[in-house]
């Protein structure tokens, strides 16, 4: 990396200002005589976006022109696109100082350098790399808070991620040709498909996380979406029902909240947050880091990707990357979904690169990365800054790579097509899908952290059941569709002999989650009640009773959003079914 490629002009590269404190083991940004001007790189003026490699360079190839920055009421989403997104590595930690060996005086003990633990995180062809630069480096912070551009979650978010909840981020990539070089890849005229998207789930205890492949074949029905426009007013783009996932961004105006919500639509999961990128982002951020490595079971030469490799390991970057995660033709059954099962090989092989040794301890791919994220990057309104980016990023980076799983929406081929285009949900299977992230339930054999608290909870069920028609319960609607406090009323009387019942109407509030509240005393009708319901454990809430009509002491009974309807279980599930198709970040896979 030299200073003209960083847009200087003082003949230095700003990575040689990044110095070992011998007496910290931490990475400072020194300013000599010859930074004497400033601290950190200006920003860039408008450069042409080149095609190929972008091997050596510290920032992705692109100008201002046409971009909408931070501070900006709004920017065309059409701009920015990308062919898949990224996921977060396993933050390294710092090692204790080792002895000197005996014999050896003087020698100071060795440190591993903790190179101020960059925070990466990246899904296909999304990608963010945070750089804690500290107060020394706060312009520079600066400089890449510019880069960044956001737009509008529309409400269709949760509001944000939290740190103390399981995080769920919506990343996307588009097939609309941004920038020189692209012309090759995508459609002509597209105005911005959601063609490659995945769901990141990570765990409420940062343990474990699942990528969720969506294909963009995926027959859905779009929604109503609320949309703001440029001049801050909305406008309501109308729904779609039975149409292709794809067309949930782009067609019509639709911007990425609309995909956010078609997700939730069809998942029953709202994300926390959601991110886009261009074509150039798989380009720059494998060109930051040297390339990464991948594997072939056989020779690939695909005219329509321009992939062309032999059998076997090779590094990829820049315009061959782009070439690989683009290529569906010449790998598997040739569709979108032999595609998908390449891009999250990539994804694996860019993880591992990303989280090495040779990446983290070194300051020059870090400030490429730190360029080649915030530049790649769109997101909602509630991650429009370095700041907030990092907090995501510090949560992400707990994450251990070999708890990481990408798996696909398992789908059936659409039965009305004679000649096979689109697929629809396999609803034998995609429900438990659904239900384990829902659930925060690990695709992965992981300890689970408090295990004493867990195993409380499951207690609860443990013990002496009173007869149904000792049961007193108050049902109330707590989120539930309309009716299902009396279907479950009747139910309960009916056929389970719960004739202590009655319909309190609706909750004061809205709950994710049916729950049972009952006092002490009430335990052995509680578990009773739970047993009939299919409840679990983490749904049974010790508190208070109620009086009921009769001026007894009853439970409450609050059906959520998660009620499904009377005599449907809703108890969680524990683990993944044995029959999906997973794999893991660590694994090394070869494309077949």
């Amino acid at each position: 990396m030299d200073a003209q490629d960083r847009g200087r002009a003082d003949n230095f590269d700003p990575a040689d200002q990044w110095v070992l404190n011998p007496s910290t083991g931490e990475y400072e940004l020194r300013l000599g005589p010859s930074a004497a001007q400033s601290p950190v790189p200006g920003p860039r003026g408008p450069r042409g976006r080149g095609a190929g490699s972008a091997r050596g360079r510290s920032t992705p190839p692109g100008g201002a022109s046409g971009r909408s920055r931070r501070g900006a009421p709004e920017r065309e989403t059409a701009d920015r696109e990308t062919s898949g997104p990224d996921v977060p590595p396993q933050r390294r930690r710092r090692a204790a100082p080792e002895e000197p060996p005996p014999g050896r005086r003087g020698r100071r003990p060795a440190k591993k350098s903790k190179a101020k633990k960059v925070l990466i995180w990246t899904g296909g062809t999304m990608a963010f790399v945070v750089l804690a630069a500290g107060a020394a480096g706060y312009l520079y912070l600066e400089h890449l808070n510019d880069n960044i551009q956001s737009v509008s979650d529309d409400g269709a978010s949760t509001g944000g991620f939290s740190k103390d909840k399981a995080i769920n981020i919506l990343l996307i990539g588009t097939d609309k040709r941004t920038g020189a070089g692209n012309d090759g890849y995508g459609d002509t005229g597209s105005a911005g498909h959601a063609d490659t998207t995945l769901l990141l789930h990570v765990s409420k205890d940062r343990t474990n996380a699942t990528a969720l492949s969506i294909p963009r074949d995926l027959i859905v029905d779009v929604p109503d979406c609320p949309t703001e426009q440029e001049d801050g007013s909305q406008k309501v783009i109308p729904g779609s029902p039975g149409v292709r996932f794809n067309t949930s961004l782009g067609q019509s105006g639709r911007t990425p909240s609309c995909t956010m919500r078609t997700v939730t639509e069809l998942t029953g999961i709202k994300p926390d947050n959601f991110m886009v990128a261009d074509f150039n982002a798989v380009k720059t951020l494998t060109s930051a880091v040297d390339g990464v490595e991948v594997c072939l079971a056989k020779d690939i030469d695909d005219p329509d990707s321009h992939l062309k490799l032999p059998k076997g390991t090779h590094t990829i970057e820049g315009e061959e990357a782009l070439a690989f995660v683009r290529t569906r033709h010449s790998v598997g059954t040739g569709g979108d979904l032999s595609r998908i099962e390449l891009q999250q090989q990539f994804l694996s092989a860019l993880m591992r690169k990303l989280k090495s040794n040779d990446t983290l301890t070194s300051p020059s791919k870090m400030l490429k990365l730190a360029e080649a994220g915030t530049e790649a990057l769109t997101v909602d309104s509630q991650l429009n800054s370095i700041g907030k980016l990092k907090d995501l990023g510090l949560e992400l980076g707990k994450l251990n790579v070999k708890n990481l799983t990408f798996t696909t929406v398992p789908v059936l081929d659409n039965p009305a097509e004679t000649v096979k285009a689109t697929v629809v949900l396999n609803e034998a299977k995609a429900p438990a899908i659904f239900d384990l992230i829902s659930n925060d339930v690990s695709f992965t054999e992981v300890k689970q952290q408090k295990k004493k608290e867990k195993a409380a909870v499951a207690a609860r069920l443990k013990g002496e059941k009173a007869p149904a028609s000792e049961v007193r319960v108050q049902i109330m609607n707590g989120g539930a569709e309309a009716g299902s406090a009396q279907e479950t009323l009747s139910w309960l009387q009916v056929e389970q002999g719960v004739a202590k019942s009655e319909n309190a109407g609706n909750a004061p509030e809205e709950l994710s989650k049916t729950t049972l509240e009952y006092a002490p005393d009430q335990a052995d009708q509680a578990r009773r009640l739970a047993d009939i319901l299919g409840l679990s454990g983490s749904a049974m809430k010790p508190g208070e009773s109620v009086t009921n009509s009769q001026g007894v002491p009853a439970m409450t009974l609050t059906l959520g959003k998660d009620f499904k309807g009377a005599g449907v279980s809703l108890t969680k599930p524990d683990k993944a079914p044995d029959d999906i198709e997973k794999s893991t970040a660590d694994k090394v896979e070869c494309a077949k």
